[in-house]
């Protein structure tokens, strides 16, 4: 998942912040790995909630120091609900994807967010996007149009809800610059609620997807819960220790882990238009990002 900057503290710790965010990044791929397992047994909407009141245990003890009247009573509370309903969608449309295709094909279009973010920003935020934005931005979506291959063949349901969930998340990331000044942990609390919710209206739709679970059953998908926290909290750490442009790019490890993870627990290999289509979108991820810094830089020394 793509990473919002943040400001850095010291710069000694750039090597722990780094060393952090790649740990960050592999706990993220393991929930994809874990994800991907589970739902070949259990329905997206079994999965949802279950992982979702794993991850309010998480967060209980920050949710008591803060007070639950704290997490309430927010700012534009119908945007909080419409972010949250998005990255619902988000997680959704990502785990029934990643039940049809390899995890570097799923994991490509998610890598999209960014650009899809760069292109919208314009025209939602007001922001002032250049012809060298606008030139990655075309390059990136090219890279989707490679990956995707449209054809009868290969533009299949999955592929479409990819990207269905991919822009969901990229309109999820653009309200999360408006709601800048909510704390992490309200932002985290809303977005878990938000899944829960979802997802129970997709089991109130359909119980008979509901399937049996005992202890062990529970105890994995309760886990696809805490990694996920879990790596939201090192990539959060990691933030705070190093900059930006430092440990964000390190977020495109996903696509390696990806790869590897799909080879050797699935057995999948990415299509030659994936990978073409990846390094595409990479290229103009990293080129958006550190084009931005550097805009970021220039509009502090004038």
């Amino acid at each position: 998942m793509t990473i919002i900057a943040t400001s850095a503290t010291a710069p000694n710790a750039a090597r722990t912040g780094v060393i952090i965010m790649l740990l960050g990044m592999l706990m993220f791929s393991l929930n994809d790995v874990m994800g991907k397992w589970l739902v070949a047994t259990y329905s997206v909407s079994q999965l949802m909630v279950i992982r979702s009141i794993a991850a309010l245990l998480v967060l209980s003890p920050f949710i008591l120091k803060r007070g639950l009247r704290s997490m309430l009573q927010v700012e534009r509370p119908w945007l909080q609900a419409l972010r949250s309903l998005l990255f619902a969608v988000d997680a959704s449309a990502f785990y029934f994807a990643v039940a049809y295709m390899p995890l570097a094909d799923t994991m490509t279009y998610w890598l999209a967010a960014p650009i899809y973010v760069a292109a919208a920003s314009p025209f939602l935020l007001g922001e002032k996007v250049g012809w060298r934005r606008w030139t990655a931005i075309l390059i990136g979506f090219a890279g989707v149009v490679i990956a995707l291959e449209p054809s009868k063949d290969t533009f299949s349901l999955p592929a479409l809800i990819a990207l269905v969930g991919s822009a969901a998340f990229a309109f999820a990331l653009m309200l999360g610059r408006t709601l800048r000044s909510t704390p992490d942990t309200t932002l985290v609390f809303w977005q878990v609620i938000g899944a829960l919710v979802f997802s129970l209206v997709g089991v109130a739709a359909n119980p008979a997807g509901w399937a049996p679970v005992d202890g062990e059953a529970i105890l994995q998908l309760g886990m696809l819960g805490i990694v996920a926290m879990l790596a939201h909290i090192l990539v959060n750490r990691a933030l705070k220790l190093a900059d930006a442009a430092t440990v964000v790019p390190l977020q495109y490890t996903l696509l390696l882990w990806a790869v590897v993870f799909g080879w050797f627990f699935f057995g999948d290999m990415p299509r030659p238009t994936v990978i073409i289509g990846a390094g595409l979108i990479v290229a103009s991820g990293l080129f958006i990002f550190f084009r931005e810094q550097q805009l970021k830089r220039q509009a502090r020394n004038i």
